[in-house]
């Protein structure tokens, strides 16, 4: 059985993402639509050796007749146009913010908590990308041990906040090896090459930015666990793709070290490095990896470890196209 898929927000990076990880996983899609702004009317993409020409999503009135759509264009867009979408019959995987903190629309990491899928009414959140990889590799545990907090500090590649980013980081590069002033930033707050700027999105009136709470929210959502306490620090650093984090968990009850990676050497969807990760080994890849397991010195009991996970696949596309998996193995669409 085939499904009518579309894309929105298709000429980004995670929509692009979306058509390469739908071809790759050999997804059942027997028709597929590509929606993104006016300035891309008209863009032709590939998929499965077929170009496929992309429409201006303000210009359809009626999206009858498709059964999953997989967003990632913002929050504004997805607060427009994922109701118009879901109730033409769609379900929607939204890779924004919009939805997520949302009571009636799940947040689902399908490593985590694959039966929230079944409580959606048309609507599906995808997780901030640090958030999934984090949970991916605690959740398994959090099953065994239990979690009380979460201490965790990131190291998010410029491809997280879009193609802009990107082409600032290999400006200012460029400009620095040639001796030359670097444009003024716009994507970034201020000058990513050659240094780390510690705040992704907005502060908020408790000195933490948005990104960081969503970090403490998401978790809490997707564990299904209010009471688990979580202090971020995000951090944009000079990488291209792929996000990193340092991570300390504070446990219930004692786990070793040697049990703790028994325990992530079997999860699902997990790689265990016996050294550590970096993003360049992860690049392309759609699992979530971990290094340097060890006991943490302030948390008793309590385990410190690395993260790393390509922040555009498993982050974003990979993660929604899980999703829809999903969706096809419960029958919900």
């Amino acid at each position: 059985m085939g499904y009518r898929v579309a894309v929105v927000g298709a000429t980004g990076e995670v929509g692009r993402a979306f058509l390469r990880v739908l071809e790759e996983r050999d997804f059942p899609v027997d028709h597929l639509e590509l929606f993104a702004s006016e300035k891309s009317e008209g863009t032709l993409l590939t998929f499965k050796g077929e170009k496929i020409k992309v429409q201006a999503l303000n210009k359809r009135t009626d999206f009858k007749g498709i059964d999953i759509a997989l967003f990632s264009a913002g929050s504004s867009v997805s607060k427009e146009y994922a109701p118009k979408f879901a109730s033409d019959g769609a379900v929607v995987i939204d890779n924004s913010s919009a939805w997520r903190l949302e009571p009636n629309v799940p947040l689902v990491v399908p490593e985590v908590n694959p039966e929230d899928v079944k409580d959606h009414k048309g609507i599906i959140a995808n997780p901030n990308c640090s958030t999934i990889q984090m949970v991916v590799a605690l959740k398994p545990i959090y099953d065994v041990a239990g979690i009380e907090a979460i201490v965790v500090s990131t190291y998010q590649s410029v491809s997280g906040a879009g193609a802009k980013a990107i082409r600032e980081l290999q400006e200012q590069v460029k400009a620095w090896c040639e001796d030359k002033d670097a444009p003024h930033p716009k994507a970034l707050p201020k000058k990513i090459a050659f240094n780390v700027i510690p705040q992704i999105d907005v502060f908020t009136e408790n000195g933490y930015t948005k990104e960081e709470m969503k970090m403490l929210n998401e978790t809490r959502k997707i564990m299904h666990d209010p009471d688990i306490k979580v202090s971020a620090t995000t951090v944009r650093v000079p990488v291209f793709y792929g996000h990193s984090e340092a991570v300390s968990i504070k446990l219930k009850r004692e786990l070793n070290v040697q049990e703790a990676k028994s325990i992530l050497s079997k999860a699902k969807g997990v790689i265990l490095y016996e050294d550590y990760p970096t993003p360049l080994d992860v690049a392309g890849r759609d699992e979530v990896f971990v290094g340097r397991v060890r006991k943490d010195l302030v948390f008793e009991p309590g385990l410190s470890m690395w993260i790393t996970a390509d922040n555009i696949r498993k982050g974003a596309a990979t993660n929604a196209v899980q999703i829809a998996e999903l969706l096809t193995q419960f029958a919900m669409v």
